[in-house]
């Protein structure tokens, strides 16, 4: 029996060979669906139900903020895309114990935050809102689409010297790339959806690539980058992740898993060690992890 997956690729297809336009209208509406909300898991229930909570608008959309620890250093955690932030409850965990401060939120139409409809201005804004009452921060720590937030904050708004990303990219136009791989669009649907898609950020290409493209503009110089990255993500192959990394070259490092995916990897252990490591003592600290660890070449 054909999966949802399978019907709505097929949908979009037969659509397409009708009319791009149409078909890329409808690809932009199932490419920004957030629904069905992310439960929180058993292991995580606890740590849920722990944190300090509060409220924050942003962009006129009413966040739930998340805060665990009282320690003198602050981490903000972002979560992906139809993810929330207890996802990250074992990196929480691992950095409470260490004595951090973590700060997280659910997006908007995301795991306990209100509201049908989000991108990623909702999630930059929010670490901007945060940095204002929270930071600045030790670190921040993003997964597949927060790592981008991440990425898009530091290099122009929010103050931090160590940004990680799990699961993460580069720049939007990647997950674009894997939608219309996974959906298997043709290349006028497929240039139709990136153009809604920019249209709807209020971007055309050439500014989507300055204020998002974290390779073609990296970080601010003596900010560290640590990539983390599953050899076996289907989700999100780690093509993008390398050129990441390359980007940075002298000043970031790389840790692939195998075996965990695009979210397990929040979970698995070579994961958790290296984000810990990488939050208390930035790069230098993760040279002891160096049986997983890639660097960069400087020039």
């Amino acid at each position: 029996m054909p999966t949802p997956y399978t019907l709505v690729g097929r949908t979009l297809r037969a659509v397409g060979t009708l009319s791009s336009n149409l078909a890329g209208r409808l690809a932009l509406r199932t490419f920004f669906v957030t629904t069905p909300r992310t439960p929180v898991r058993d292991a995580d229930v606890d740590t849920h139900h722990a944190a300090r909570r509060s409220r924050l608008d942003v962009r006129g959309r009413d966040l739930v903020v998340y805060e665990w620890g009282t320690g003198p250093d602050t981490v903000l955690v972002l979560h992906g895309w139809r993810g929330r932030a207890s996802q990250l409850a074992p990196l929480v965990r691992e950095l409470v114990t260490e004595g951090f401060r973590v700060v997280s939120f659910d997006a908007p139409a995301h795991g306990d935050s209100p509201g049908g409809r989000s991108d990623i201005r909702d999630w930059v804004a929010a670490a901007e809102a945060l940095d204002r009452l929270r930071g600045p921060f030790r670190a921040i720590v993003g997964h597949s689409l927060g790592a981008l937030a991440a990425l898009t904050a530091a290099r122009t708004s929010v103050r931090t010297g160590r940004v990680a990303v799990v699961s993460g990219v580069g720049g939007p136009d990647a997950f674009l790339t894997e939608f219309a791989r996974e959906f298997r669009l043709d290349d006028a649907t497929r240039t139709q959806l990136e153009a809604r898609s920019h249209e709807r950020l209020g971007e055309n290409q050439d500014s989507v690539t300055a204020r998002y493209d974290a390779v073609t503009h990296p970080l601010p110089a003596g900010t560290e980058l640590l990539v983390v990255h599953d050899r076996g993500d289907r989700r999100m192959p780690d093509h993008d992740a390398h050129r990441l990394h390359a980007a940075h070259a002298g000043r970031s490092a790389m840790v692939r898993t195998s075996g965990s995916g695009h979210t397990s990897i929040l979970s698995s252990d070579p994961a958790l060690d290296a984000l810990t490591a990488f939050v208390r003592g930035g790069l230098a600290a993760v040279d002891d992890l160096a049986p997983v660890t890639e660097h960069a070449a400087g020039p």
